[in-house]
């Protein structure tokens, strides 16, 4: 089964949000428990966390690969809602909002909800353009002859 553009942005998030993960969990674990109001320092508790999201990503991966219809629209409704971190960051670093962590973690979570959305009107372009998991910009199709 061959994968197109649409399909491969969604698992690279999807790898690439994994390994962030796993990279906050490892130089930054106290931000990690803060943010994600883990009780404690407990190890066991964090890869815990860490194996039910890796358990959803390699669920979620099947889908997409398998072109799964319903996968598609709850990404999709997902990434959108992505665009809600945009102000909720903001407002948390001007301190109107009780922040859930560190200022750099605000930031991230601002950046990647706006990596969603992108990925998202990315999706959305793709279906327009021939369906669900309908690969974004150009046509995967031969270019039409020229005439003359």
């Amino acid at each position: 089964m061959r994968i197109n553009r649409t399909q491969a942005l969604v698992l690279g998030f999807s790898l690439g949000a994994l390994v962030t993960l796993v990279g906050l969990l490892v130089a930054a674990p106290g931000e990690f428990d803060e943010a994600l109001r883990l009780p404690g320092h407990d190890r066991r508790t964090e890869l815990g966390f860490l194996s039910a999201i890796s358990a959803l990503i390699l669920v979620l991966g099947v889908g997409v690969v398998r072109r799964w219809r319903w996968m598609f629209w709850l990404i999709l409704v997902a990434f959108l809602a992505g665009l809600l971190r945009v102000p909720a960051t903001l407002l948390q670093v001007a301190g109107l909002l009780p922040a859930t962590g560190r200022t750099w973690y605000a930031l991230l979570q601002g950046a990647v909800g706006l990596v969603q959305f992108s990925i998202a009107l990315a999706m959305l372009s793709g279906f327009r353009r021939s369906g669900v998991w309908g690969a974004f910009g150009r046509s995967e199709l031969k270019p039409p002859r020229r005439a003359g």
